[in-house]
C-alpha cells in the first residue's frame, strides 16, 4: 500500500470517467449499537450509477483463509431504497446476491444487518467488549466495480472510543476511512472497543503499531523490542518496506492469524509471553503473520490476485506462500538474537516429526495439499478412517529446507532461497505488479542455483520420501534417522471419560489397536470383562507388556464387537539433529550463512 493516496485519485478519475455517470461514490456506515445481539446494521450510499439495474455481492470467502465462508447467509432485514426514501424493487438471485432495480436520477441506499456467531479471525464479531469488522463478511461490492474506491464510517458503541486498521483515515472526521478499491477494504479489518496501544517503533522509516483488546500483563518494552527485531530481519531479508505504516492488531484471547496488506490481526494475550517456551511460540506466531505481508501479499502465486470473492481462489502453491512462511518464522527470530540455534533445530524437528508420523505423507504431495485445501482444510481431513492427506504447514518448511541447502551448496553458499524470495519480490511484484506461475517460480529457483533442482521439485510433486541426510550434511548436520523403542507397551489409541463413557478419540494407523478395527468415536464399554467407564481407560492397561494379550469390548455404529489383539512394541525416529565434529569448510560456511542470513563474498 506504498501509493495508496496517489492509487485513489487515479481510480476516482477512472471511476468518473469509466461506466459511472458523473463523480459516482460509495460510502459504508457499520454500526453496533447493541453489542450483545451480535449483530451489525449496515448502510450503503452509492450515487450516480449508470446501470438499468445493479447486482450487490456479498465474498463467499476473505483472502488469507482458504475455505468457503458463505458470509451472505448471516444478512438479514436488506432494504433497497432510493436518496429519497422511496423503496426500490428488488430480487435475490442467487445465495450471495441482491439485484437491485435503481431510479435513473437518484442514488442508492442499501441497509441490512449482519449476524455474527463466532469470535474468530476470519469471521465478523460483536459482542459486549469488542466489535470485530471483517470487511469480507460485512460489505457488498457492487458486481463489476471492485476497482471503485469507497468511505467507510465506523459508528462504535457509545462505550468505546478506538478503532485499530491498516486503512487510511480520513482527515477530520473521526472513525473514517478510506480505501481505494474493494481488494484493499477486503484486505483491512478493524477492530473497535476500548483498546491499549503499546509503544511505536520504526524501521525504516516507517511506523508500526501494536494495538488490541485485553493485552493482559507482560513486559511490554522487551516485547516490542523484539518485534522491532524481527520486522527490521524481514526488512534485511528482502530490502524493503513496501508500506507508509503497519498494524499488528490483537482481537483478544483465542487462536489463529489472518496477513493483510498492511496490518494482521490475530488472537493474543500477553500472558503467554511469560514462559520461555509459549513467549518463543507467540513470536514465532508473529513472525509469521508479519512476513506474509511479503510472502502471499506480494511475492504470490499469480492465482491469489485479483481475488475470485464469489467461488474461492485456488492455487497449486500454498506449499509457497505458508509453507516458506513458516520456514521463515524460524530464520527471522534467529536472525534478530529471539532464539538460539538449539531453539531453531527443535523447531524444523518439529515439522519433520509432524509430516513425518502422519499415514499422509504416503498419499499426498504438497501441490495436491495446496489445491485441495478448500476441501480439506490447512491441516488435512482429521475424519477420514485413514488419513490420506498432508498439511502444508508440516511438508511446505522442510522442504523449503532442502532447497536452501541445496542451493547454497550448489553456488558455493554464494546464493541461497533468499535471493529467490528477493528476485520474486523485485520482478514480479516491483517490476510487473503480477504474481508467479508455477513455471515461474522453478526457473527462478533453478536460475538462483544455476543447476536443475528436479529431485528437489520430486519433493513437491510426489510422495518421494525426504533425504535429510543428504541435505543436512551440506551444512554439517546430522540426523537421527535409526527407529528406536519406546518404553512401555504400545496400543495405538487415544481415549478420553465424556459423560462417563470412554470414548477413543484418536487410533494410530497400522497400530495394534488399528489393526483390530478399533477407530475413533468407538466406546470402549469393557476391559477384561471390566467396566471401563468406571476410571481412566489408560489405568486399567498400565501395567501391560509388550505381547500381553488386551480384550475388549466396544460400541460401533450402535452394535457391540468383542475385540481381541496384542500389545506391540512402538518403534519412532527422534529426528535429533547435532552439529558434526568435524565439519568441512564450506559445511561450515553454509550453516553460519543459513542461521546468520550471509552468503559467502
Amino acid at each position: 500500500m506504498k501509493s495508496t493516496i496517489c492509487s485513489f485519485y487515479a481510480l476516482l478519475l477512472c471511476a468518473c470517467t469509466g461506466a459511472w455517470a458523473g463523480p459516482s461514490s460509495i460510502h459504508f456506515h457499520i454500526s453496533m449499537d447493541q453489542p450483545a445481539t451480535h449483530t451489525f446494521q449496515v448502510k450503503m450510499e452509492c450515487k450516480n450509477f449508470s446501470e438499468t439495474s445493479i447486482d450487490f455481492k456479498m465474498p463467499v470467502w476473505t483472502p488469507g483463509y482458504y475455505q468457503r465462508l458463505d458470509f451472505a447467509q448471516y444478512v438479514d432485514q436488506f432494504q433497497a431504497l432510493d436518496s429519497k426514501g422511496k423503496v426500490l424493487k428488488w430480487e435475490k438471485t442467487n445465495d450471495n446476491t441482491w439485484r437491485v432495480i435503481p431510479h435513473p436520477k437518484r442514488g442508492i441506499v442499501l441497509s441490512y444487518a449482519v449476524k455474527t456467531q463466532r469470535s474468530f479471525v476470519a469471521t465478523p464479531y460483536l459482542d459486549e467488549e469488542r466489535g470485530y469488522i471483517l470487511p469480507g463478511g460485512v460489505f457488498m461490492y457492487p458486481n463489476g466495480h471492485l476497482n471503485h474506491p469507497s468511505k467507510i464510517q465506523v459508528h462504535p458503541h457509545s462505550a468505546w472510543k478506538q478503532v485499530a486498521t491498516g486503512l487510511e483515515a480520513v482527515p477530520k472526521e473521526a472513525y473514517t476511512f478510506m480505501a481505494p478499491n474493494f481488494d484493499v477494504l477486503y484486505d483491512s479489518p478493524l477492530l473497535v472497543g476500548n483498546l491499549e496501544e503499546l509503544p511505536a517503533f520504526e524501521v525504516a522509516g516507517k511506523k508500526h503499531r501494536f494495538i488490541g483488546l485485553k493485552l493482559g500483563q507482560f513486559d511490554k518494552v522487551k516485547f516490542m523490542s523484539d518485534l522491532q527485531k524481527i520486522v527490521q530481519a524481514a526488512a534485511d531479508l528482502v530490502g524493503d518496506v513496501p508500506y507508509k505504516d503497519y498494524t499488528f492488531i490483537a482481537i483478544g484471547p483465542g487462536a489463529g492469524g489472518i496477513e493483510h496488506l498492511n496490518s494482521t490481526t490475530f488472537s493474543f494475550t500477553g500472558e503467554s509471553l511469560n514462559s520461555p517456551q509459549n513467549r518463543l511460540r507467540t513470536l514465532f506466531f508473529l513472525a509469521h503473520e508479519y512476513f506474509h505481508h511479503y510472502n502471499v501479499k506480494r511475492i504470490r502465486p499469480i492465482e491469489l490476485g485479483p481475488f475470485n470473492y464469489d467461488e474461492g481462489s485456488r492455487t497449486n502453491q500454498l506449499w509457497i506462500s505458508e509453507g516458506l512462511t513458516v520456514y521463515y518464522e524460524y530464520l527471522l527470530l534467529r536472525r534478530a538474537g529471539l532464539c538460539s540455534d538449539e531453539e531453531l533445530l527443535e523447531a524444523f524437528r518439529n515439522n519433520i516429526r509432524a509430516f513425518e508420523d502422519k499415514p499422509g505423507r504416503l498419499y499426498q504431495n504438497l501441490v495436491q495439499a495446496s489445491y485441495e485445501t478448500w476441501s480439506d482444510g490447512p491441516f488435512g481431513r482429521r475424519d477420514d478412517e485413514v488419513n490420506k492427506t498432508i498439511s502444508y504447514y508440516d511438508k511446505g518448511p522442510v522442504v523449503g529446507w532442502l532447497f536452501d541447502l541445496r542451493i547454497r551448496y550448489l553456488t558455493q553458499n554464494k546464493k541461497s532461497l533468499d535471493d529467490v524470495m528477493r528476485t520474486l519480490y523485485q520482478e514480479y511484484y516491483l517490476k510487473q505488479q503480477r504474481g508467479f506461475t508455477e513455471a515461474e517460480f522453478r526457473q527462478v529457483c533453478e536460475n538462483i542455483a544455476g543447476a536443475s533442482l528436479e529431485a528437489e521439485f520430486q519433493y513437491v510433486n510426489s510422495v518421494a520420501e525426504l533425504n535429510y541426510s543428504k541435505y543436512l550434511d551440506y551444512a554439517g548436520l546430522n540426523i537421527d534417522l535409526e527407529p528406536k523403542a519406546v518404553p512401555g507397551a504400545w496400543l495405538g489409541l487415544t481415549t478420553r471419560l465424556a459423560k462417563d463413557s470412554t470414548v477413543v478419540t484418536a487410533v494410530e494407523y497400522d497400530s495394534p489397536a488399528w489393526k483390530a478395527g478399533l477407530r475413533r468415536r468407538n466406546f470402549i464399554l469393557e476391559v477384561y470383562n471390566e467396566p471401563a467407564k468406571s476410571f481412566p481407560f489408560a489405568n486399567m492397561i498400565k501395567d501391560q507388556f509388550a505381547g500381553d494379550e488386551i480384550e475388549l469390548i466396544v460400541l460401533q455404529g450402535g452394535e457391540k464387537r468383542y475385540l481381541r489383539f496384542i500389545m506391540g512394541k512402538k518403534k519412532e525416529r527422534s529426528f535429533q539433529m547435532s552439529p558434526q565434529l568435524n565439519p568441512g569448510k564450506l559445511q561450515q560456511a553454509i550453516y553460519e550463512g543459513w542461521v546468520n542470513g550471509k552468503v559467502s563474498p
